[in-house]
């Protein structure tokens, strides 16, 4: 039995003949307690009539099933987390009503009783298959569709959703939300929150002439620590930013960020209405810079999913790694060239990227693009493989295919699957289109490959202090071989071998003067193979420190030449 799993198989062939067209949701949370009502109409055309399919829910009871007008038996049709549909026609309607279930750990909606005032928040996450404990539905990323939600709550709260919060219809100490339908999107991304939240707004004028308002929302016993204009200002920098690099505005209608209690994620990028975890980002006394820069880093990172994640979305989630590489990328480009944290790469280096390093040096490693079979496989690969190598290795994509062209094949890529669905394929296509560089071989051995390489200079001088002859070597990380030496444990084998990669690098020679440490001269270089010659060092007068990867461009271990480590402790002390 399948319980709560999806595999990608069944996945497959569920989107190979279903086309979603408009899911109506009604919520009704004006109950106490642990419940709530959950009404679904799902409108969709199948292209194989006559064959059956299922709707995904999590819920503690199916209240009503109605396919096409006739009423099916709960009890029957609803099993394992699933709903079964048979006989389906070239367009089909079904209507689910369920009792759905608050969360208290973090997955699908969650409800909150601040000990503070006693105020009730809820606020949803539905990543990665948790919109199903919210309401009916397709869960997979590639059955996008349109929403419409109509919440009923408390009068007092305030409802936020994907789209603009509309004026609510108050009957006594109830009202109703009814919002405006969504653009096409995930299930997975779908928003909803509820409470009586303490607001703050702002608005940002975008490329395209549109004034998109901006909102923070944070519970009423944290509005006194709440620091508005520094968030607002950092969401209209990242705006900036990435409407300039994309040359595509921003495509939703509003965005806010809701700073929510009791979050098991640092945040979620839920079109229009991103939530942050309050525990670590509304600061109850002076923060050290190194949270502020951190919290300005998951502002911006989020923002980078509003286009690549959102508007343009993977097709399975093996493709996960590619959607937070590539946004934890973009959010340390964006802090370092239009925020004050002109040094993002650097914290970059000392904290996510080391903890890459660790990671893909264990026997746990595996390669950043991960054989995802079903959705347990997911969380397994919820790591800094993920984060932290993915970016690196995508920076080193933008060094060897350049910055610009790296830009022009993501504009072109968001151009061309606006709104649907997309593979890594298509993503490597469009770079490799703009660059004019064949990055098949290259997606293989970086991301189809763990481990490690290390770079080595190899340099000859002469008795004037000149270099004669200079070059890099490369070497593959020793074999070895996952859990074969685990005494009683039945887990198979697995051989971690990386190939020898293509690398862009940047060669540099520093020199100690009265200022410092400073950089004298530097020459950008590709290298593969197991050694490469750099002819720029010919005739170069040895430096004091020879770094072979300046500006940390590429991933690798790196090894100093004698020379540079003899001299190294004279620099430090220095």
């Amino acid at each position: 039995m399948p319980g709560t799993n999806l595999t990608r198989v069944e996945a497959e062939e569920r989107a190979g003949m279903l086309a979603v067209h408009s899911y109506e949701i009604n919520l009704d949370l004006t109950g106490g307690g642990e419940y709530f009502n959950s009404t679904t109409t799902i409108r969709f055309s199948c292209s194989q009539p006559g064959t059956s399919t299922f709707v995904d829910l999590i819920a503690p009871e199916v209240r009503r099933v109605a396919l096409n007008g006739v009423e099916l038996d709960p009890t029957v049709v609803f099993e394992d987390s699933r709903i079964t549909l048979e006989g389906l026609e070239p367009e089909n309607t079904v209507v689910v009503e369920a009792l759905a279930e608050y969360s208290h750990t973090g997955e699908g909606l969650h409800r909150f009783t601040d000990p503070v005032d006693s105020k009730t928040y809820t606020y949803s996450q539905a990543e990665v298959a948790d919109a199903r404990r919210i309401f009916a539905c397709f869960e997979q990323p590639d059955l996008k569709s349109r929403f419409t939600f109509h919440v009923v709550a408390p009068a007092d709260w305030t409802i936020i959703s994907n789209q603009p919060t509309p004026q609510p219809q108050v009957d006594g100490d109830k009202a109703t939300w009814v919002f405006a339908e969504t653009p096409i999107m995930s299930t997975y991304l779908v928003a909803i929150i509820g409470g009586p939240y303490a607001r703050w707004i702002d608005s940002y004028l975008s490329t395209d002439g549109r004034v998109v308002p901006l909102g923070l929302f944070v519970r009423e016993s944290m509005a006194q620590y709440m620091d508005a204009d520094e968030i607002f200002d950092i969401t209209r920098r990242g705006f900036e930013f990435f409407e300039s690099a994309f040359e595509v505005a921003y495509p939703y209608e509003k965005y806010d960020q809701i700073f929510v209690p009791q979050y098991n994620a640092g945040a979620m990028e839920n079109i229009g209405a991103v939530t942050l975890t309050e525990d670590r980002y509304i600061f109850r006394s002076k923060p050290v810079e190194a949270l502020v820069a951190a919290r300005a880093n998951t502002i911006l990172h989020e923002q980078a999913h509003m286009w690549f994640g959102n508007l343009v979305t993977m097709k399975w989630w093996n493709d996960l790694w590619l959607n937070e590489s590539f946004a934890e990328f973009m959010s340390h480009l964006a802090a370092s060239s239009n925020t004050r944290w002109t040094d993002a790469w650097t914290d970059f280096l000392a904290s996510r990227k080391m903890v890459g390093y660790q990671q893909d040096q264990l026997p746990t490693t595996h390669p950043i693009v991960a054989e995802i079979r079903d959705l347990a496989d997911v969380f397994v690969n919820f790591d800094m493989i993920t984060y932290a190598k993915g970016a690196s290795v995508l920076r080193q994509l933008v060094a060897w295919v350049g910055q610009e062209s790296f830009l022009k094949g993501v504009h072109n890529y968001l151009i061309k699957y606006a709104e649907s669905n997309a593979t890594l394929e298509d993503f490597l296509a469009e770079v490799g289109q703009a660059s004019g560089r064949d990055l098949k071989a290259w997606s293989k051995v970086w991301l189809e490959e763990a481990g490690v390489t290390t770079l080595r200079p190899l340099v000859v001088a002469n008795s004037e202090g000149v270099y004669v002859k200079g070059g890099i070597t490369q070497e593959a990380a020793k074999v070895y071989t996952r859990f074969s030496e685990i005494p009683h444990r039945d887990l198979p084998e697995i051989t971690v071998n990386p190939s020898l990669r293509p690398h862009h690098i940047a060669v540099a020679g520093y020199n100690l003067i009265d200022k410092g440490l400073v950089r004298s001269w530097s020459y950008e270089v590709d290298i593969a193979g197991e050694s490469t010659d750099i002819d720029e060092l010919t005739g170069q007068v040895i430096p004091d420190l020879l770094i072979i990867n300046d500006g940390d461009l590429t991933y690798a271990k790196i090894r100093l030449d004698k020379g540079s480590q003899a001299a190294l402790p004279r620099l430090i002390t220095k």
